[in-house]
């Protein structure tokens, strides 16, 4: 079992036949922050939504957590839905920083990386400032949180809100502890050759409106033959703003790597 952990990981499945599809999501969301392409992949793959620890219905976590135990908390995961089987590894933020800790633990079974909300930042000078607030404001801050992982026009949306609202009432099976000391492992440095030992296909899908952005292009630029694809006017977590293109990005990406199911309908890509 993976160190540092209290027990495996929590995660949701949908589609029964097809490559696996692995979703890690960002703070301080949880696995539902992939609903829409949860609903969508699994008419062609069999995709698994994971929660880290501290978030969603998962265990806590011990101080002294780090990046490599989450990733291989998250293959464990993989392993009791499918075991031994292959899996595209989908991060978003958190999740974008733990997916390439997956693939270096198990290169031969990452078929490839799709992150978004992330970019290159070896400083991590965020992980202070959300220690402070978490630390200040207690879990109830995940709300505002929430709200800040969006873009400026999405935020007073019906939509936004109803997301927000579901993370907060999951607050009491949450562990604010757990979620320091994930910000704790966040913030150690990683290798220098992290991004360079990526082999893998990956594509990186970012929000024009993402805090992250800019680095973005930095992250690419680190990565031999990364891909990179902008959604004008989305946020950080730009699957929820903007499921129809970034849905797009990852078929037309799956496909000319190979990796789109041959047996399954070919998708509609009209919007």
């Amino acid at each position: 079992m993976a160190k540092n952990i209290n027990g495996p990981l929590y995660y949701e499945k949908m589609g029964r036949t097809g490559p696996v599809m692995a979703f890690v999501h960002p703070n301080p969301m949880d696995q539902s922050c992939w609903i829409f392409q949860m609903a969508h992949f699994s008419t062609w793959y069999r995709c698994i939504a994971i929660d880290i620890p501290g978030y969603g219905r998962s265990p806590t976590a011990e101080k002294g957590l780090t990046m490599q135990d989450m990733a291989d908390a998250c293959w464990e995961a993989i392993d009791d839905a499918y075991p031994g089987e292959d899996a595209i590894l989908l991060g978003c933020s958190v999740g974008s920083s733990i997916v390439p800790y997956m693939h270096h633990a198990k290169p031969e079974r990452t078929k490839a990386l799709i992150v978004c909300g992330t970019g290159y930042n070896p400083g991590k000078e965020f992980t202070k400032n959300r220690i402070k607030q978490y630390s200040e404001m207690g879990i109830d801050f995940r709300w505002d949180y929430t709200f800040q992982d969006l873009s400026a026009h999405f935020r007073p949306t019906p939509l936004a809100h109803w997301f927000a609202n579901m993370f907060q009432e999951r607050n009491p099976m949450a562990d604010l502890q757990t979620i320091l000391n994930q910000f704790e492992a966040l913030a150690m440095p990683d290798a220098e050759d992290h991004h360079a030992k990526i082999k893998c296909p990956m594509i990186i899908l970012t929000g024009s409106e993402d805090n992250s952005h800019q680095r973005a292009f930095d992250l690419k630029a680190r990565v031999e033959g990364c891909e990179l694809k902008v959604l004008a006017g989305a946020g950080h977590a730009c699957q929820i703003e903007q499921p129809w293109l970034f849905d797009r990005y990852m078929i037309e990406f799956l496909m000319k790597k190979d990796l789109f199911p041959k047996e399954g309908p070919p998708p509609i890509m009209t919007f």
